[in-house]
């Protein structure tokens, strides 16, 4: 719940924050201009058609002179095509706008999360991230479209309105002006309250949709548990409250809207009255007296538009502080300006200037703490030379994602380096670094398109060709050839169409296929069945040879080839060997290993006697 507080939080509008944001999407200031010049046109419009109506009653009712009657329709045919322009100005300016402030936001957002490191990631709720995205992007671009032209309009409207009473007679105009202060009074006195009683709804809101949540993802345990009429009790007091809060928040609203026009005409019927003292001793005309009184009018729809511009704004302030927060972010793992300059940057690579990786690999009296409580490793070394094939055994927490996350710079060590080639990797660049490298995942990701693109993501200049021979040396190559619209199977979102096998072979063909001078398998066999896990031991076999390669490994079984085994406790090397010098010193390794296969042979043995 106090994450739903803070989503609908109203803070004090901060006008700082909103320079920094009109900063980012006032880089088309040409529609900006062009709608700020319809707001003029329109307002000046709206304004002169009170004047032409004075005219009217003037001449053609109190005179009875109708000399420029052709004339006089002629001009509102004119306005009345200007307003139609004018409307269709500011609509198609304002959606242009507001289609533009989505974009430019969205893709600030957007090029800041392609730049943050995986920590970040790993720290920020994805539903913050999609939120700011999404809802915040598009609360913002609509106030800043469409609140501006009602801001324009209003107050311009206001202003020229003024302008014209003081011309035409300024002791009745003083009382007009008087009215405006008062009506914002109200305005004042009601929207605060209004907005509370909004505010409460939301919140409650957020609790009914927080309770459906529960009741379907918990439903079986209610069901077990006999507790339906409880939960029924529960949400009823809850839609309940959100009700009264709702029936308020209407009632303030029909009150301020009924208090306002009632404050309106109040001035209106002033003007009346003082107009016509006026008009019996021949200061002004019938005509000027109803110009008053419509403008008098005129004044209650820009006032109720600039208060609730101002809501609005209470309202997305806090949207404006966290889309600004997620835009300004700075990545705690970027490269030294010096890297930068001979290396490129994320978006820039200066490709020319990169040096080849050969794999070796150094961790050189490397300390590190994910937080300042907890050491996960601490003053740690080993030596990986090229083309090795090193396997990080231990158990849970013993740091070995660590390591293999320290080597991909999805962290950097607190203290100590990491050299690569004896190249501390700070002194290149984290693209650099990253292209390098071929990472398999526990539980892969695959994108909404066909498993050749998938593969394909692994090299973005890879030929179809090169996609199959990847595909074929993996061993995936029979099973996409079985599909019926084989490569171009398109594999689902995050690959749900097929097997956790299928798309980690895919991931392992992905790989391959960037053919990285170190490759990393996140214990990339642990969700795989025998057959597929029997395919990808014989393709590295014979892809991986004179790469270096880092095998976080589950199952034992799979690493009994590597160049060497390094067992892991909190973070300290315990042992490391071959796999037969480890079973050869009967030590921790040789005990994990043994365990694990009593019980994969146990698992065997239950399976063979259920079958008889």
């Amino acid at each position: 719940m106090q994450h739903q507080e803070q989503e609908n939080e109203i803070k004090k509008v901060s006008l700082p924050v909103w320079g920094r944001l009109f900063k980012i999407i006032l880089k088309d200031k040409r529609s900006f201009i062009i709608m700020i010049s319809i707001g003029v046109f329109v307002a000046l419009l709206d304004a002169l058609t009170v004047v032409i109506q004075q005219y009217a009653l003037d001449t053609f009712i109190e005179k009875g002179d109708y000399t420029f009657f052709t004339q006089y329709t002629i001009l509102n045919i004119l306005v009345a095509l200007g307003f139609g322009l004018g409307i269709w100005g500011f609509i198609y300016q304002s959606g242009k706008i507001e289609a533009n402030v989505n974009y430019l936001l969205r893709k600030e957002a957007f090029r800041t999360l392609q730049r943050l490191p995986f920590s970040y990631y790993d720290k920020t709720p994805q539903g913050w991230i999609m939120a700011r995205m999404t809802s915040d992007s598009k609360r913002l671009a609509n106030i800043i479209s469409w609140g501006i032209v009602d801001v324009i309009w209003s107050l311009l409207l206001m202003i020229f309105t003024l302008t014209i009473l003081y011309f035409y007679f300024w002791k009745l105009a003083i009382i007009v002006t008087l009215a405006i202060p008062m009506m914002f009074l109200v305005t004042l006195l009601f929207r605060k309250r209004v907005l509370k009683r909004h505010r409460q709804a939301r919140h409650y809101n957020s609790e009914i949709t927080a309770k459906y949540s529960e009741s379907f993802h918990g439903a079986k345990t209610s069901k077990s548990l006999v507790i339906e009429s409880e939960n029924l009790n529960e949400f009823k007091q809850t839609t309940n409250k959100m009700y009264k809060a709702s029936v308020k928040a209407q009632s303030l609203s029909a009150m301020y809207s009924a208090v306002l026009l009632l404050a309106c005409y109040i001035f209106v019927a002033i003007v009346m009255y003082t107009g016509s003292s006026f008009t019996i001793e021949g200061a002004i005309t019938i005509g000027v007296v109803y110009l008053f009184i419509r403008s008098t009018v005129s004044f209650f729809d820009p006032i109720i538009n600039l208060s609730n511009f101002i809501s609005q704004l209470q309202q997305a302030q806090a949207s404006a502080e966290r889309i600004l927060e997620l835009i300004m972010t700075e990545s705690q793992i970027k490269d030294s300006d010096e890297v930068v300059s001979k290396y490129g940057d994320w978006f820039h690579k200066k490709k020319e200037n990169w040096e080849p990786l050969n794999g070796d690999i150094e961790f050189k009296d490397v300390t590190f703490s994910y937080n300042e409580n907890e050491i996960i490793l601490d003053n740690f070394n080993i030596n990986i030379k090229a083309g090795m094939s090193v396997a990080l055994v231990g158990h849970t927490g013993s740091g070995k994602t660590t390591i293999v996350n320290l080597i991909s710079r999805f962290y950097e060590p607190t203290q100590g380096q990491i050299l690569l080639d004896g190249v501390d990797y700070k002194d290149r660049s984290i693209s650099w670094l990253h292209e390098k490298l071929g990472y398999v995942l526990q539980s892969p990701h695959l994108f909404s398109t066909t498993i050749l693109e998938n593969i394909r993501y692994g090299r973005l200049d890879a030929t179809d060709e090169e996609v199959i021979e990847a595909s074929k040396a993996i061993g995936l190559h029979p099973f996409v050839e079985k599909l019926e619209n084989g490569y171009q199977t398109h594999v689902g979102e995050g690959g749900g169409l097929l097997s956790m096998g299928q798309k980690q072979l895919i991931s392992f063909a992905r790989a391959i296929l960037a053919e990285p001078s170190i490759l990393i398998l996140d214990e990339a066999t642990s969700s795989i069945d025998s057959e597929a896990e029997s395919l990808i031991q014989d393709a590295t076999k014979k892809l991986l040879k004179g790469r270096t390669s880092l095998i976080v490994a589950h199952r034992l079984s799979t690493i009994v080839d590597s160049d060497l085994i390094v067992m892991l406790d909190q973070g300290k090397i315990t042992e490391q060997g071959t796999h037969h010098e480890l079973l050869l010193k009967r030590g921790a390794y040789y005990d994990l290993y043994r365990n694990q296969f009593l019980e994969e042979k146990s698992k065997v043995y239950e399976a063979e006697m259920n079958k008889l």
